[in-house]
């Protein structure tokens, strides 16, 4: 199992739903194994509504950090269902900290709108994917332009991958590099879609995978 990877996302107490399917969506993609880092009083909604993922009980950014002195925990998320406070935003960073592969999705973007440089100086040269819907994306960027100007000029500021999502889906490398999928069908326009997309690939670099790949 850990030659496949091993995940880690940081679950919400209150929405718990976002990561739940963010690590579905990751154990579907391939990943060896998961562990949910949750808020205590949030415990027993992730033990028992996934069986065969682990979960650790983490109070703050520092409990988090030392969950992931593990090195077999190779790729971590953080974002679904965080809620925008500073615990999030610990948690961001303690993932940047190390070599390990990491997707920052919803609140773990909106968290850093007013201190977009204190994320960018982590992310720069990390195999990180930020994966911001339109909303997301114009609180922690500044860009305009079409939409494959905005991603690829997004990822360049923050050096590492950028996929803005839409009915188009936008994908941009920090070297330049970009590809767009333009085939989303309309069942994805829903809640949750998100979260899964986040997990997958989650997944797919805890394996290995490039961010941009």
């Amino acid at each position: 199992k850990y030659s496949r990877g091993h995940v880690v996302i940081a679950g919400g107490a209150e929405m718990t739903g976002a990561a739940r399917l963010a690590t579905r969506g990751a154990m579907r993609a391939g990943a060896g194994i998961a562990t949910v880092a949750s808020p205590p009083q949030a415990v027993q909604i992730y033990a028992t509504a996934m069986a065969g993922v682990l979960v650790s009980a983490v109070a703050d950014g520092p409990q988090f950090a030392s969950l992931l002195e593990d090195r077999r925990k190779n790729a971590v998320l953080v974002g679904p269902g965080g809620g925008i406070n500073p615990t999030t935003r610990d948690m961001a960073l303690a993932a940047l900290a190390g070599d390990r592969a990491v997707v920052l999705d919803a609140d773990a973007l909106t968290v850093f709108g007013d201190d977009r440089d204190a994320l960018f100086a982590e992310t720069r040269g990390k195999n990180c994917l930020l994966t911001p819907h339109e909303g997301e994306y114009a609180r922690l960027f500044q860009h305009t332009g079409d939409k494959l100007a905005r991603a690829q000029a997004a990822a360049d500021q923050c050096g590492a991958a950028v996929l803005l999502k839409g009915a188009d889906t936008v994908v941009a490398a920090a070297d330049g590099r970009c590809v767009v999928n333009h085939n989303g069908p309309a069942t994805l326009a829903t809640a949750g879609a998100g979260d899964v997309l986040a997990g997958l690939a989650l997944g797919l670099m805890a394996q290995g995978m490039d961010a941009f790949c």
